[in-house]
C-alpha cells in the first residue's frame, strides 16, 4: 500500500501538477487576504481568519475536484487500471493509498497558506483558538470532497467529466443550506430538517465561529468514511468484470 501511495505522491510532485494547484490556491488566497484588509474602513486592522475561509470557501472549492478528476479516471484512460486491479494490493488498500496520496497534497497546500497567520502573528494578534478552528473545520470538509471527487473519477472514467461533474456537486452541496432555508422547502418542517442535518456549511459555520463540536467531526469523518466504501465498491464491482 505504501509503494502506491509513494507512487501516485510522485506523479503529483514529479510533474507541475501540484505546484499549479498549489499556486492556484496560494493566490486565491492571497487576493482574499488582501481584499479583506483593503475592505476595512478603520484604523485598527481587524481581520478574522475564520470569516476569511467561510467567506472565500466557494472559491477554495473548484480546486478540489482539479485535484481528483485524474485519480481512477487516468488508470483507465492510460490502460493500467487492469494492471492495478490484478495486483496483490486489495481494492480498500488501493483507494485508501490514493486517497492518502490527495491528502497529502491538499496538506501541503493548507501549510503553504500558514504563511498569512504566520506573517500576521509577527505583525498583529492572531487568536490560535480560532484559526486552528477554521483550519480543522477548512481540512474536514476537504477531505469529505476529496472522497466525493474521488468517487466521480472512478464511476466516469473520464478526468475533464470527473471535474465538471464535481464542481457541480461541490456547488450543490455548498448551496444546501441556502435551499433549505427556501420558502419551497421551508413548508416542510421534516424535509428541512433533514436537509439541514445534511448540510456542511451549516456545520462549517460552527468551526469559523471558533467552535469545535465534536457531533461536527464526526458527521464529517462519517461522510468521508461512507462515501471511501462506495468508492470501494465502485472499484471492487470493476475488478470482478475484469475477471
Amino acid at each position: 500500500m505504501f509503494a502506491l501511495y509513494k507512487k501516485e505522491l510522485q506523479a503529483f510532485f514529479y510533474s507541475p501538477f501540484a505546484y499549479v494547484l498549489t499556486a492556484l490556491f496560494m493566490l486565491i488566497f492571497s487576493l482574499g487576504f488582501v481584499t479583506s484588509i483593503a475592505d476595512l474602513d478603520t484604523n485598527v486592522l481587524k481581520f478574522s481568519f475564520s470569516e476569511f475561509f467561510y467567506n472565500n470557501f466557494f472559491y477554495f472549492i473548484f480546486i478540489i475536484p482539479l485535484l481528483t478528476m485524474r485519480s481512477f479516471a487516468d488508470e483507465r484512460r492510460g490502460g493500467t487500471e487492469v494492471l492495478l486491479l490484478s495486483s496483490p494490493l486489495s481494492v480498500t488498500q488501493i483507494v485508501l493509498a490514493k486517497f492518502f496520496a490527495i491528502v497529502t497534497v491538499f496538506l501541503f497546500m493548507i501549510v503553504m497558506s500558514l504563511f498569512f497567520p504566520i506573517y500576521a502573528a509577527a505583525t498583529g494578534q492572531v487568536i490560535w483558538s480560532a484559526l486552528i478552528c477554521a483550519y480543522s473545520g477548512f481540512f474536514l470538509w476537504g477531505i469529505v470532497c476529496i472522497t466525493l471527487g474521488m468517487l466521480l473519477s472512478s464511476v466516469t472514467g473520464n478526468a475533464i467529466i470527473a471535474a465538471i461533474i464535481g464542481e457541480i456537486v461541490m456547488e450543490v452541496l455548498l448551496f444546501l443550506d441556502r435551499f433549505a432555508s427556501t420558502r419551497l422547502v421551508d413548508v416542510y418542517p421534516h424535509l428541512n430538517s433533514v436537509i439541514t442535518w445534511f448540510s456542511m456549511q451549516r456545520r462549517f459555520i460552527f468551526f469559523s465561529q471558533g467552535m469545535f463540536r465534536l457531533e461536527d467531526l464526526v458527521f464529517f469523518l462519517s461522510a468521508a468514511a461512507v462515501v471511501l466504501t462506495l468508492n470501494v465498491v465502485s472499484i471492487e464491482k470493476r475488478r470482478w468484470s475484469h475477471r
